[in-house]
């Protein structure tokens, strides 16, 4: 094993903007905003202040399911937010998410209008507010939820931890690194294994389990996520890939992953989303 300079941690730990690497600028360790940025608001019910990362992505995706099962009250309107400028410490942002992290959902069809924060509680609060892709029998909710919660759990590893040392770091750290890929091809196989008997996380039918998981591990595999598919051997998972490959020719999926896109193939950008035309013109 490579040997790293030895650190020894201070008695008390102060913050310094120059360790942070890539995502410097923006980390800090206090909460609340910046300064003054009150948001936009459309004319749709759903208001979605989001970015098109794996966590974007699950609310999108759940919004052009709803609107595909013909529920007009999902349409909604898409603002970005762009994370490596700061907009979500803007506080009209953390007035709907305390904690500065997208997506945040504002729903303008109650009264007083609802916020949401944390892509599993938008997973949530949609799928309990349309009747749609989350189980109501007791033993299959919480199998859902049960899967629900496992991504929500372990996918900081794959982002915070792997993805952050293998890619984004300003050193290679090979501990860092081996202790993390470690950790991901351990739930990758959890995946893989509880996909040998199932169609989908939870049996016959797609839910908010498989919308949660498939922007992290899902792209993982048939993706490019942190460009670590060598590196992980990914292709070795064929349950994850065959069911990460259904789900990625769903015409919800699809259209989502569009929405609030600013990199990639420009035909494949869409910023803002105002109307189903937004993504139609990117399809």
């Amino acid at each position: 094993m490579s040997k790293s300079k030895q650190y020894t941690p201070p008695k008390v730990w102060q913050h310094d903007a120059e360790s942070g690497g890539r995502f410097a600028s923006i980390n800090r360790p206090v909460a609340g905003a910046t300064h003054d940025k009150p948001l936009p608001v459309g004319d749709h019910p759903m208001q979605l202040y989001s970015l098109a990362t794996p966590n974007g992505v699950k609310a999108t995706i759940m919004l052009e399911e709803l609107l595909a099962l013909g529920h007009s009250g999902a349409e909604y309107d898409a603002f970005l937010v762009n994370i490596i400028e700061g907009d979500q410490f803007g506080s009209g942002f953390v007035e709907i998410n305390p904690n500065s992290k997208i997506p945040a959902l504002l729903d303008n069809s109650t009264s007083p209008p609802t916020r949401v924060f944390e892509s599993g509680a938008i997973l949530v609060y949609l799928a309990e507010k349309f009747g749609e892709l989350l189980p109501t029998a007791p033993a299959a909710r919480a199998e859902c939820m049960s899967w629900l919660f496992w991504q929500m759990g372990s996918a900081p590893y794959l982002g915070g931890g792997f993805g952050h040392f293998f890619a984004y770091a300003p050193e290679k750290i090979e501990y860092c690194i081996n202790r993390y890929a470690m950790e991901i091809k351990r739930q990758l196989d959890v995946l893989d294994q509880n996909l040998a008997s199932r169609k989908f996380l939870c049996g016959d039918d797609y839910n908010i389990a498989d919308i949660a998981t498939y922007p992290w591990y899902g792209m993982l595999v048939i993706g490019d996520l942190y460009s670590a598919q060598e590196f992980l051997n990914v292709k070795s998972y064929k349950n994850v890939e065959r069911w990460a490959n259904e789900i990625h020719e769903r015409p919800a999926a699809k259209r989502g992953r569009r929405v609030n896109r600013v990199w990639g193939d420009e035909d494949a950008q869409v910023p803002e989303r105002h109307s189903a035309e937004d993504i139609d013109r990117a399809l």
